[in-house]
């Protein structure tokens, strides 16, 4: 059984990725625009500094994990993951389903502020893994908990 569920992931990777990338792609450009947002760190976006590198080498998109500074610092960052709900809060990336997490109150805390800070998993940062789900489904729910938090 093994066997056959791993042969049928590979099968289907490249579709998977196609989704993946698509969607990572539509909710970063929200985001972007949000007004509780700070600054979205993704490379498929024009205003990352290695945009010009990912489309030169990553012709088939862009992935699906990125992060995401918000201007409310920690507590907006706890709030959003608690307040989603389709999204899952899990550590772990690459799942078919969207993930998001804190990393300065969970993956990160016991580091400093300064070495979160220099880690990329600052107060005010929150990571997106981002799943296959309908892209529109996935927006919904993160404006909704930002708009809360």
């Amino acid at each position: 059984m093994n066997a056959f569920m791993t042969l049928t992931g590979i099968e289907t990777l490249h579709l998977r990725m196609e989704r993946h990338s698509a969607n990572a792609l539509k909710v970063a450009q929200f985001l972007e625009q949000h007004p509780a947002v700070a600054r979205v760190s993704y490379v498929g976006l024009p205003s990352s500094p290695y945009h010009g590198l990912a489309r030169k080498y990553l012709r088939r998109g862009f992935g699906s994990v990125f992060t995401v500074s918000l201007k409310g610092g920690f507590d907006a960052g706890v709030r959003v993951v608690e307040g989603v709900e389709l999204l899952s809060h899990l550590a772990n990336i690459g799942d078919t389903r969207s993930l998001v997490i804190h990393p300065a109150s969970t993956t990160h805390r016991q580091l400093t502020e300064e070495q979160q800070v220099r880690a990329g998993a600052g107060p005010d940062v929150l990571r997106l893994s981002i799943g296959i789900e309908n892209a529109d489904d996935i927006i919904l729910d993160l404006d909704r908990a930002l708009s809360r938090a």
